[in-house]
C-alpha cells in the first residue's frame, strides 16, 4: 500500500491543481480535503507521511493544522500555502515547526521541489530511527556477555522465543539485565525492523500511567488541551516492553489484560476501541505467584504474561563470567572517562569473584567504573576497587597472600577457602574502621545490618573486639 499526503484547501480548484500536479511526481497516494473540519478524523484515521495545508481557511487555520499533526506525529513534516504571506505569519509557522512556507501564487516547479524534499527528510528521519534501535538492539544483545552453562541456555531460550509471536515474561532479581534480554528478544523478532518501547511501570506515577500508556482526547481531564499518542500506539506493529509489570495497580492490571487478549485500547475520554498488533514482552523482579496470594496482581494476568518464562540467573551463580564481563566493562569505562587501564590485577580479580553481588552485573558494572576512575596505573588495582578511605596499601590485602596456592585446589573448595577468608578480612577492617559500630559499617559496605552481623557470626567476629578502649559497651 503507498504511503499518503494530505492536502487540506478550503478551494476545491487549488486541491484538483495540487493533485494533479503531484500525482505525477511523487509515487505517494494524493488526498484532498476541503473542510478543515474533518481534518482531526483524518489524522487519527490514517498515517500521512506529508501534509501541505493552506493558511486561511474558515473554522480552522493551517497554523491549528500543523499544531494538531505535530501532536500525533512530531517528526511530520507540514508544508504552509498562503496567498498573504506576512513576516508574523511566517515566524510564528517555523517556531510551530513547519517544514516549508510557500506564498502562493507559486510556480510548479516550486511546490513539486519542497514536496520531494520533506518527503526526503521524512524517510531520513524514519531510517535514522530504525538504525538508532538496530543499534540500541545489537549493543543490549553483545551485552549477553558469557559463556557459562547459564548464559548458554539462555542464549538457547532467547533464540527460541524470538522468532514466534509469545508473550515472554522475563523473570530475575535486579540488575540482572532484563531489559537486554527483551531487546536481544526483538532484534532476533521478525519485528526488528519496527519499535521496540520500554516502559518502566515502577517510574511513571499512578495518577498519569493509563495516559502514558493509552493515550487521551483533548478535553479528557483538566490539562489535556490536545489529543495525545499513547505509547501502545507508538508500539503498533512493534515490540512493546514493560518492565517492573509487578508494580501495576489493579485497575491498570485490568486494562492491560484486554490489551493482551484482545489487542484492543481506548484512550482516556475516547469512546471508540482502537486495535494495535504488539508484541508484548514483560519483566519483574518480584516473585508474582506470591503477590497472587495476597491479592496484589491478577491471576489471569500472571498466566496471559507467563506464556513463556525466562529466568535470568543471579551474578552469584554464574561467577565464571565475571572475568568476561569486568573485561567487558573495564574497555566501556576506558572510553567513556578517556583512560587507558589494560588490565585487572589478580588479587582485585579473586575479589570481584568471591563478592556476593546483591546488585548483579549492574553492581559489578559500577565497581568497575569507580576503578577505573580511581585507578592511577594501567593495572586495575584492588585498592582502585574499595572504598577511599580503605586501610593503608601496606597492611595485608583484603585478599589473603596465600592466593596464589588457591589455584592449585578443586574450584569449588578454592572458592570456599578465599571467600572464607575474605570475609573475615574485609569485616574486621570494615569493623576496624568505625571502632565496632555495626550500623555504619553496614552503611559503608552496602550491606543490610542484618546480613552483616550474620556474617559476623559466620567468621567469629564480636563488634566489642574492635571498640576503642574508652568507649563504652
Amino acid at each position: 500500500m503507498p504511503e499518503k499526503v494530505l492536502i487540506i484547501d478550503d478551494e476545491k480548484d487549488m486541491l484538483m491543481l495540487l493533485q494533479r500536479i503531484l500525482s505525477d511526481k511523487i509515487p505517494h497516494q494524493v488526498i484532498t480535503e476541503n473542510d478543515p473540519l474533518k481534518v482531526s478524523d483524518l489524522l487519527r484515521k490514517e498515517d500521512f507521511s506529508l501534509i501541505v495545508t493552506d493558511l486561511k481557511m474558515p473554522q480552522l487555520n493551517g497554523i491549528q493544522v500543523l499544531e494538531m499533526a505535530k501532536s500525533r506525529d512530531p517528526d511530520i513534516p507540514v508544508v504552509v500555502m498562503t496567498a498573504y504571506g506576512t513576516i508574523e505569519s511566517a515566524i510564528e509557522a517555523t517556531r510551530k515547526g513547519v517544514f516549508d512556507y510557500i506564498t502562493k501564487p507559486f510556480r510548479k516547479e516550486r511546490i513539486v521541489h519542497v514536496v520531494q524534499q520533506a518527503l526526503k527528510w521524512r524517510q531520513l528521519r524514519k531510517e535514522n530511527t530504525l538504525l538508532r534501535e538496530k543499534l540500541e538492539a545489537s549493543t543490549g544483545s553483545r551485552l549477553l556477555i558469557g559463556t557459562s552453562k547459564a548464559m548458554q541456555n539462555l542464549q538457547r531460550q532467547i533464540d527460541k522465543v524470538a522468532g514466534t509471536s509469545a508473550t515472554v515474561l522475563i523473570t530475575g532479581e535486579s540488575g540482572t539485565g532484563k531489559e537486554l534480554v527483551a531487546r536481544a528478544i526483538h532484534q532476533f523478532s521478525r519485528r526488528s525492523d519496527k519499535t521496540f518501547i520500554p516502559v518502566n511501570c515502577s517510574a511513571i506515577p499512578e495518577s498519569i500511567i493509563e495516559s502514558e500508556l493509552f493515550g487521551h482526547m483533548r478535553g479528557a481531564f483538566t490539562g489535556a488541551v490536545k489529543d495525545k499518542k499513547g505509547l501502545v500506539e507508538e508500539s503498533n506493529h512493534g515490540t512493546l516492553f514493560l518492565d517492573e509489570i509487578g508494580d501495576l495497580s489493579p485497575s491498570m492490571q485490568v486494562k492491560l489484560l484486554r490489551l493482551l487478549q484482545e489487542g484492543e485500547y481506548k484512550p482516556i475520554g475516547s469512546n471508540a476501541i482502537r486495535k494495535v498488533d504488539i508484541r508484548f514482552l514483560a519483566a519483574t523482579n518480584q516473585v508474582l505467584l506470591d503477590r497472587i496470594r495476597r491479592g496484589d496482581f491478577r491471576e489471569d494476568l500472571f498466566y496471559r504474561l507467563n506464556v513463556i518464562n525466562i529466568h535470568l540467573p543471579p551474578l552469584r551463580d554464574r561467577v565464571d563470567d565475571i572475568p568476561l564481563l569486568a573485561a567487558h566493562f573495564l574497555e566501556k569505562h576506558n572510553a567513556l572517562h578517556g583512560k587507558s587501564v589494560k588490565k585487572i590485577e589478580h588479587k582485585a580479580m579473586d575479589y570481584l569473584v568471591v563478592r556476593d553481588w546483591p546488585g548483579n552485573v549492574r553492581e559489578l558494572e559500577n565497581l568497575i567504573e569507580r576503578g577505573v576512575i580511581m585507578s592511577a596505573s594501567e593495572t586495575l588495582l584492588i585498592e582502585d576497587l574499595t572504598s577511599s578511605d580503605a586501610p593503608d596499601t601496606k597492611c595485608a590485602p583484603c585478599v589473603p597472600s596465600s592466593s596464589d596456592d588457591i589455584f592449585d585446589m578443586p574450584f569449588k573448595e578454592a572458592k570456599d577457602k578465599l571467600l572464607e577468608e575474605f570475609q573475615t578480612e574485609y569485616i574486621s577492617r570494615i569493623l576496624a574502621r568505625h571502632a565496632g559500630n555495626v550500623s555504619q559499617a553496614a552503611r559503608e559496605s552496602g550491606l543490610k545490618r542484618q546480613y552483616l552481623h550474620r556474617l559476623m557470626r559466620e567468621t567469629n567476629l564480636e563488634s566489642k573486639t574492635f571498640k576503642k578502649p574508652d568507649q563504652a559497651d
